[in-house]
């Protein structure tokens, strides 16, 4: 019975670590990935270098072009996509 009750303790602290620190991380990747797969031309987002630019091109190997001026377009790594500022409405087909 005192083995039990010194795990008791151990226990506790993990449990209250997973809900405080595991969990709300875990849920904020899931919130970042259904963003950058939400991802469209003309959404103007924030890179994590802080760059500020407009999606040009969605590809599929994990890249978005993003034209931060007139005629200045970058290939982004679309995790690297820190914030999406403005979403374009779905053009109606």
């Amino acid at each position: 019975m005192d083995a039990i009750a010194q795990f008791v303790p151990l226990i506790l602290i993990f449990a209250i670590m997973y809900f405080l620190l595991i969990r709300p991380q875990q849920k904020k990747v899931k919130e970042h990935q259904a963003m950058v797969s939400a991802l469209r031309r003309g959404d103007q987002v924030v890179t994590q270098g802080g760059l500020i630019g407009k999606v040009t091109k969605v590809k599929d190997d994990n890249e978005v072009e993003v034209e931060l001026a007139e005629g200045v377009k970058v290939r982004v790594v679309q995790n690297t996509i820190a914030t999406v500022l403005s979403k374009t409405e779905p053009a109606d087909k």
